[in-house]
């Protein structure tokens, strides 16, 4: 079978990241006899420094000509606030996921069995497993509403920003939700704050509807607060979670740390209709841009996400993660994970290794 990946190499290690699962990419075309076409797409702080804008003309037209997208990681201090925002790489982001509809990030949070060591909670916790999958709603909610400034006569310059759902949108991330808990252990978790926010009741009274039409998926609510705590105390209890923009976009972070690094943790962003994008979750981290010391395990799982989800090809998904677990388990690690004692690969030397399990 023959494939066409967009490729948004981006900046800080992102192209470092990029290279290497591009090669796990291509190990996995010759082990199972799949052809793979690149075209290297030009977004973020990168863009900004080439041409003006870190959003180029023409960017979701290219990417909507290919089966998926891969992105390494945009941004970084260089291309901060005070730029304007057609200059900044987080506009670019949120520009491409309403360009190619992809309302749905699925965050997976799994503590891979050779790094209990690496979770930060009690043991005993650890070693019941981890693995949840957080399902945020990608292109509604505050960071889409209307926002302003303006001047008050005795407080000062005051700022808004909307938050705003409509049921269509809470209805589509839902129901993606319950079915991706039918694929895994039947069980969905929606967070809100419906105690509190208006668009919270909105999406519990939708939540509800759907989970009428579910009946073999057992259903629960689960305040934002809660939920917070709840990853720390017990975060097996979970299996898919559910949530708006704002709160997704928290509470996985929250949930990628259990695992032990940031570094691991995959994700897909995905519509109905045009190409899935697939990225690891961490930063363009410039600290060690071309320094090989990145992690490229979050960006190669990703890869494994797309085979998945976009391509169809299980079986290829299962050896990408399997390679990864070998080379794990035989102690080989990157600095963000590695222990006292133990030594540390860099960036080119893990993707090695890991294509030598595939």
């Amino acid at each position: 079978m023959n494939f066409k990946i967009a490729l948004i190499r981006g900046d800080g290690i992102g192209p470092e990241i990029i290279n290497e699962t591009v090669k796990v990419i291509d190990k996995v075309g010759e082990k199972f006899g799949h052809a793979f076409e690149y075209i290297d797409v030009l977004m973020g702080g990168c863009a900004t420094d080439a041409i003006g804008t870190s959003y180029p003309e023409g960017t979701a037209e290219l990417c909507k000509s290919c089966d998926a997208v891969l992105l390494g990681a945009v941004g970084g201090p260089k291309w901060g606030s005070d730029r304007p925002a057609q200059e900044r790489p987080e506009t670019a982001l949120l520009a491409i996921r309403k360009d190619l509809g992809l309302y749905a990030n699925l965050r997976p949070a799994v503590l891979r069995p050779a790094l209990i060591d690496a979770c930060p909670l009690k043991r005993e916790t650890a070693e019941q497993g981890i693995d949840l999958l957080m399902l945020r709603e990608l292109t509604g909610g505050i960071y889409f509403g209307k926002r302003g400034r303006y001047q008050t006569e005795d407080r000062g310059v005051e700022a808004t920003d909307l938050m705003a759902y409509s049921e269509k949108e809470i209805e589509r991330i839902g129901r993606r939700a319950f079915e991706m808990a039918r694929l895994r252990r039947k069980k969905v978790s929606s967070v809100d704050k419906a105690n509190v926010l208006e668009t919270s009741r909105l999406w519990r009274s939708v939540m509800h509807r759907l989970a009428e039409e579910y009946p073999d998926v057992a259903y629960e609510d689960v305040l934002v607060d809660n939920c917070a705590m709840q990853l720390m105390r017990d975060p097996g209890q979970f299996d898919v979670v559910v949530t708006e923009n704002m709160f997704g976009d928290i509470l996985s972070d929250e949930a990628s740390m259990v695992t032990g690094s940031i570094g691991l943790l995959p994700s897909a962003s995905m519509g109905d209709g045009a190409p899935a994008l697939y990225e690891p979750i961490h930063g363009s981290a410039p600290d060690i841009a071309g320094q090989d010391k990145a992690n490229p395990i979050a960006t190669i799982l990703s890869a494994a996400m797309m085979f998945r989800y976009s391509f169809q090809l299980g079986d290829e998904a299962d050896v990408i993660e399997e390679a990864v677990d070998k080379a794990l388990a035989a102690g080989w690690r990157t600095a963000d994970i590695v222990n006292l004692g133990e030594a540390i690969v860099g960036t080119r030397r893990m993707g090695e290794v890991i294509r030598e399990n595939i």
